[in-house]
C-alpha cells in the first residue's frame, strides 16, 4: 500500500504546485502544520521559498522543529527537502545571520560564489549524479537539467552525502542524502518530466524504507 505523503506547511512553501506534481503521479497527499501529525508522518516532504533565517523563525514559531527531527532521525521515515527545504536540513545557515538548522544532514549553508553571474541563480541547469545509492535518479540521464531558483548552496561537512552537483559560478551540491533522508536545491515541481521521474522514484524508495 502506497504511503501517505505528509507535505509540512510553515508559511513558505509552495504547496500547490508541489501537491498537484504528487497528484499527476497518483500519489496521496496531506498538508500539515501540526506537530503531531508531523511527527507520526508516514512520508515527509518539506518544501519553501524564501529565506533561511525566516523559515527557521516560522518552523520554531509553529513548533515544528522537534517534530520534523522526530520523524527524520528518531523515526527514520523518507524524508525529502526541496529547495529552502533542502538547506533547512544543514547545521547552520549564514542567511539573514546565523542561524541553526534542523541539523539532519551535517553541513551549512552559504551564499554561492557566482563569479560575477547574476543571483538568484534561476532557471534550468543541469544535474551531475555523483552518489546515486537509493535510485532517487533512476532513469534519468545523467546532467539532465532541472529548475533552480537559489542563491545560497549548502555544503556537506561529508562528501559521502553529496547525490549531484550542479555548476553555476562554481560546482556546488544540488541533492544530498543520508540515510532516509533526501534533498534537492531544484524544484521536482517545476522541472518538466524529470521532475515528476525523481519524485516518483522517492515514492519507489519510501516504500522501502
Amino acid at each position: 500500500m502506497q504511503k501517505l505523503i505528509t507535505i509540512v506547511d510553515y508559511g513558505m512553501g509552495n504547496l500547490h504546485s508541489l501537491q498537484n506534481a504528487f497528484s499527476q503521479i497518483g500519489a496521496k497527499t496531506k498538508v500539515s502544520s501540526n506537530p503531531h501529525e508531523i511527527k507520526n508522518a508516514e512520508v515527509l516532504i518539506l518544501p519553501g521559498v524564501g529565506s533561511f533565517g525566516q523559515a527557521i523563525h516560522n518552523i520554531n514559531k509553529y513548533d515544528l522543529k522537534d517534530a520534523i527531527r522526530e520523524a527524520g532521525l528518531n523515526r527514520a521515515i523518507p524524508f525529502l527537502g526541496i529547495c529552502l527545504g533542502m538547506q533547512l536540513l544543514a547545521s547552520f545557515g549564514e542567511e539573514d545571520g546565523d542561524n541553526e538548522g534542523l541539523d539532519l544532514i551535517e553541513g551549512n549553508v552559504i551564499k554561492i560564489n557566482n563569479n560575477n553571474l547574476r543571483l538568484p541563480h534561476i532557471g534550468f541547469n543541469e544535474v551531475e549524479v555523483v552518489n546515486d545509492t537509493k535510485g532517487l535518479y533512476n532513469d534519468i540521464k545523467n546532467n539532465s537539467d532541472f529548475y533552480f531558483v537559489h542563491s545560497y548552496k549548502f555544503v556537506c561537512n561529508n562528501s559521502l552525502n553529496i547525490l549531484g552537483s550542479t555548476n553555476y559560478g562554481e560546482k556546488f551540491s544540488s541533492s544530498i542524502q543520508k540515510d532516509n533522508i533526501f534533498g534537492c536545491q531544484f524544484h521536482p515541481e517545476k522541472s518538466q518530466s524529470n521532475g515528476l521521474i525523481l519524485l516518483k522514484n522517492f515514492i519507489k524508495i519510501s516504500s522501502k524504507l
